[in-house]
């Protein structure tokens, strides 16, 4: 099949071409037809499937066969988890919808609202936000949902993990009750079906792949390591590897900062991305390392989560997620669009009990790597994991069970937060340039 059989404008699939692209993903060739015809949509799609264009590529056609009342309201709200894949969703509005008239604003928090708000006023036709900056606007008035036609909650399995649903659940109220919604999420969990119940209508089910399902073409290794070791090991493997792209998980914000440091001290051009970052250091923090002048970015997950990173060949997990389904998105940031890559776990005594829990998850032994020199002290007693921003610990590779925290070291994030690797989301933009 080929976008050219999906009913597609000749504008929409000029664009496509433009970026060289001609066969449609999995998720694309089953999506687009469903909202094309009208039909609400619950799609399972990870990261890395090009979900992304599978709703804005049927979007954009809808809206060009519609004719617009107004733009002073929009006519598609996206709501995203993150403001990286806010910045993400709205760039792939731009690039296939660049030989058409329409203009799209990606708003989160992390930056001022007033340009937000002028850009708002100007009028927009498609509108993708986090759901707290969002609000902002509302109790501000700023923005009018009630000529919202179109719905997409993307990543809805993120939503709820990071606790937007009651912030979503207000914003729905504000939205026309006859619209289109279209529901993207990694997983089928009860709790996800439950949510999409109440606001989907008769909708149509389409899952392209396993929620744990690791990308074929992903190198998995662990390299066990006593957790005093973890950085010169880690220094070690980039320097004697030649790594020259990799992007390093940690649990805590503290925890990226130290390390990204003490890699800079070791000659190792290094940044890290968090919550607590500003927009601009963000920004620049993804900049550089996408265009190589940073050699390792130091992540944690929230604000990992959207980075849109192609050919990255190498993640570490420097700390093993006290979620194990965190670990399938990590690994999902390398071997993407068919290229290679390699995911390396650190893995100390006390991460044992973690790592069984990933092996289960992924129904698979990871390959266990041996470094000389970095062998573990056998003597060392697994000590509890701290669990991120909450300060709770989970039970060590030597306690009984070890029950997970559902919620696990994602915290709570700031309203309108979320990640924050864009560029000049402040402002709208035509679609019909490029505006690069």
């Amino acid at each position: 099949m080929s976008f050219s059989q999906l009913g597609l404008s000749a504008e929409i699939l000029r664009a496509i071409a433009d970026q060289g692209y001609d066969t449609p993903t999995p998720i694309q060739a089953q999506a687009i037809p469903v909202v094309l015809a009208g039909r609400d949509l619950m799609a399972a799609a990870q990261t890395g499937t090009g979900k992304t264009a599978g709703f804005t590529l049927p979007i954009l056609q809808l809206l060009t066969t519609r004719p617009a009342v107004s733009r002073a309201r929009p006519r598609v709200l996206v709501l995203t988890p993150t403001r990286e894949l806010a910045a993400q969703v709205e760039e792939s509005v731009r690039t296939y919808g660049r030989h058409l008239p329409m203009k799209s604003l990606a708003i989160f928090g992390g930056v001022g609202l007033v340009p937000q708000i002028k850009a708002l006023k100007a009028g927009v036709d498609i509108l993708v936000a986090t759901p707290g900056r969002l609000l902002d606007h509302l109790n501000q008035r700023n923005a009018d949902l009630s000529g919202v036609e179109i719905l997409v909650l993307d990543e809805a399995d993120r939503m709820l993990d990071m606790g937007f649903i009651p912030d979503i659940r207000k914003i729905l109220a504000l939205l026309p009750k006859q619209r289109q919604t279209l529901f993207f999420s990694a997983t089928f969990s009860d709790d996800i079906r439950a949510l999409a119940a109440g606001f989907l209508r008769d909708p149509q089910l389409v899952e392209v792949a396993s929620r744990n399902a690791t990308a074929d073409k992903v190198v998995q290794r662990v390299y066990h390591v006593d957790k005093a070791r973890k950085r010169d090991l880690l220094i070690q493997l980039i320097k004697e590897h030649n790594w020259h792209q990799v992007l390093v998980f940690t649990r805590t914000k503290h925890g990226a900062n130290t390390l990204a440091e003490k890699l800079e001290g070791a000659g190792i051009r290094s940044a890290a991305i968090h919550g607590n970052k500003s927009q601009g250091a963000r920004t620049k923090a993804l900049a550089d390392f996408k265009s190589l002048k940073l050699h390792a970015l130091v992540a944690t997950d929230i604000a990992a989560r959207g980075l849109d990173i192609d050919q990255l060949p190498h993640v570490v997990n420097y700390e093993l997620p006290n979620v194990p389904e965190d670990y399938v998105h990590r690994i999902g940031r390398t071997a993407r669009a068919g290229a290679s890559g390699e995911a390396a776990s650190l893995v100390c005594v006390d991460e044992h009990g973690l790592l069984r829990d990933i092996e289960r998850l992924l129904k698979r032994d990871i390959e266990k790597v041996a470094v000389p020199g970095f062998e573990p002290d056998p003597s060392i007693r697994a000590e509890p994991i701290e669990n991120g921003r909450r300060g709770q610990s989970r039970p060590s590779a030597g306690s009984r069970g070890g029950q997970r925290n559902p919620g696990g070291n994602r915290g709570q994030p700031s309203r309108g937060n979320g990640g924050g690797a864009s560029r000049q989301n402040a402002t709208s933009h035509h679609s019909g340039f490029r505006g690069r």
